[in-house]
């Protein structure tokens, strides 16, 4: 069993200042605060009325919101995540509510993949065509008429279509 002043040490060891905190977290100072105020995370301990102390487990919940972030999650989605958690012990509310998040982020990020492939498809065609024009100036126009993309040009489609 560990004497007082060792059980201080290590709970010292484990207890973070909200500088140190930030630090870990790779957050500001201020940003914990406004998660304290959201209601996001936890009001610290303040042992003997002095300063705000952080646990390893306040450590790994700025983390967890750092990751729901990056997912795309806002604060006000990411509080409603830690409200269910607290609601049900057993996780399940919270594991179904991130579920639809997550598959409702999913399906947004598939439709931007499919309008990024279709931009970059849409770049390489016009890399290829004006590596190929011989007179930029007379496009649409006479060169149109060897020219592989003509299916695809807008401008040549345009013209065509008023004829």
């Amino acid at each position: 069993m560990l004497s007082p002043t060792m059980e201080n040490l290590k709970v010292r060891r484990t207890l973070y200042r909200i500088g140190e905190l930030a630090k870990r977290a790779g957050v500001t100072t201020r940003t914990i605060r406004y998660y304290e105020e959201l209601g996001i995370l936890s009001s610290p301990q303040r042992p003997q009325a002095r300063h705000r102390r952080y646990s390893e487990k306040d450590l790994l919940h700025l983390e967890r919101v750092q990751q729901l972030k990056s997912y795309g999650l806002t604060l006000g989605g990411i509080r409603e995540i830690f409200e269910l958690s607290r609601e049900d012990p057993s996780g399940e509310k919270s594991r179904l509510r991130l579920l639809i998040r997550y598959q409702e982020k999913w399906r947004e990020a598939i439709k931007s993949k499919e309008r990024i492939e279709a931009y970059i498809s849409d770049l390489e065609w016009h890399i290829d065509q004006l590596e190929r024009v011989g007179n930029f100036q007379a496009c649409p126009g006479e060169e149109c008429r060897s020219c592989r993309y003509t299916a695809i040009c807008k401008f040549y489609n345009d013209r065509h279509s008023e004829e």
